[in-house]
């Protein structure tokens, strides 16, 4: 059993495209979400030193504390923004999983939400599964891919 709400989320059409392609040999792959860089050596130790000494447990729902440290720092130290990580940094396994969470925080069922056309493949779904509406705004090359407010 599925719930409507999934039943009657149209299918991706670049999803469609990733599976034409996946089947092919003679394609080369200049799709986003994957690192053309290695996984730097301190995030390779970091794991190893973390199944070593069995650190398995389950951290707080909002992430390891000392994690949201370090990104409370990074985001002040480069961007000038300043995040209290006891409660306004939050740790998720993905941008899915943030944009879902952060919807269904702050939208109720039926508001409208703006969505850039072209725009990331989980915006229109993360919207349709907080029972709100996308509203597709066009961006235009010409107004270097910003919001037309007369759009």
């Amino acid at each position: 059993m599925i719930a409507e709400r999934v039943k009657n989320i149209p299918f991706s059409g670049i999803r469609k495209f990733f599976d034409i392609v996946s089947k092919r040999k003679d394609v080369v792959s200049l799709g986003v979400g994957e690192p053309d860089f290695p996984t730097p050596d301190p995030m390779k130790l970091a794991a190893i030193a973390a199944i070593e000494e069995d650190f398995n447990n389950y951290t707080s729902n909002y992430g390891l504390i000392e994690l949201r440290q370090k990104i409370a720092e990074k985001l002040n130290r480069e961007n000038s923004m300043k995040y209290n990580p006891e409660n306004q940094v939050l740790v998720t396994t993905g941008t899915s999983e943030a944009l879902d969470l952060a919807f269904r925080a702050i939208l109720d069922p039926g508001d409208e939400v703006i969505v850039p056309e072209p725009s990331y493949v989980a915006y229109k779904p993360c919207v349709w599964f907080a029972h709100c509406k996308p509203v597709p705004v066009v961006m235009r090359e010409e107004n270097e891919f910003r919001v037309d407010v007369d759009d």
